[in-house]
């Protein structure tokens, strides 16, 4: 077991809280502190946010985002050096979440290198399908980093297939369209974990869309945890550069929610 899937093992009921940062947003100094925040409110996994000037996946909220780390010049090296910061004091799996461009326009094999260089545990490449992760995969491998497979609710007969190959955790996407909070989460989540279990041991998490500790126990009542961005970004948003104790109450909800599903 890795520390990716010892994260879904921490707490009693075995579910996993996972909190979704875009690093530079506002600044690299208010992101270190909301890791922290997030961690010490209860978090069991942190996605990092490569910023990215076409975030296909991410709704408005993450857009804005990643905009306001690019305009404070938050740069792939400025993330890996926080990164290898967080890590000296941090024990929680951290994964980066980004886009094919940026991995490719770095180099893969020394994007990968330097990510695990830096302590990260795994990447989340949300514009790569299954039938193109060849390009990014056994260089991830070499590295000993898991690249995080994803599903949709349209993903149906291609479940199976994918998942079997799975590392780290499946992500399954609760909605069509891009991230976001939501007030209805409409997809059968259960049918989802139902089609994942039979093709693999590791643990599911679901994202998009979660917002409310509710929506967030009864997706890892369904699963084997749940995740959160866009309502984590829209505090910092909100606070900027005090947003570490919003962050961190918010999380502390949202994470015993998590547990107690």
């Amino acid at each position: 077991m890795n520390r990716i899937q010892s994260a879904f093992q921490k707490s009693k009921n075995k579910k996993a809280f996972i909190v979704f940062l875009t690093v530079g947003d506002p600044d690299l100094e208010t992101t270190e502190k909301a890791v922290h925040a997030a961690v010490e409110g209860g978090a069991d996994l942190i996605e990092l946010g490569i910023p990215f000037s076409d975030p296909t996946a991410e709704g408005p909220v993450i857009m804005e985002a990643d905009k306001r780390a690019l305009d404070g010049g938050t740069t792939t090296d400025d993330v890996f050096a926080l990164t290898k910061k967080l890590r000296e004091t941090i024990d929680v799996p951290m994964v980066y979440m980004t886009y094919a461009n940026v991995v490719y326009s770095y180099g893969t094999e020394t994007f990968m290198k330097k990510a695990a260089d830096a302590g990260i545990d795994g990447l989340i490449l949300p514009d790569v399908p299954y039938e193109e992760k060849e390009d990014f995969d056994p260089m991830a491998t070499k590295y000993g980093l898991d690249l995080i497979s994803m599903i949709a609710p349209t993903s149906e007969d291609r479940i199976s297939m994918i998942v079997k190959e799975a590392k780290g955790f499946v992500y399954m996407v609760s909605s069509l369209g891009v991230t976001g909070t939501r007030s209805k989460i409409t997809t059968d989540i259960g049918a989802m974990t139902k089609l994942v279990r039979a093709a693999t041991d590791i643990p599911c998490a679901v994202g998009f869309g979660i917002s409310t500790p509710e929506q967030a126990k009864k997706m890892a009542g369904l699963s084997d945890g749940a995740i959160v961005g866009s309502a984590v970004v829209k505090l910092l948003a909100k606070y900027g550069r005090d947003a570490a104790d919003p962050i961190r109450d918010y999380v502390k909800s949202m994470a015993d929610a998590v547990h107690e599903a």
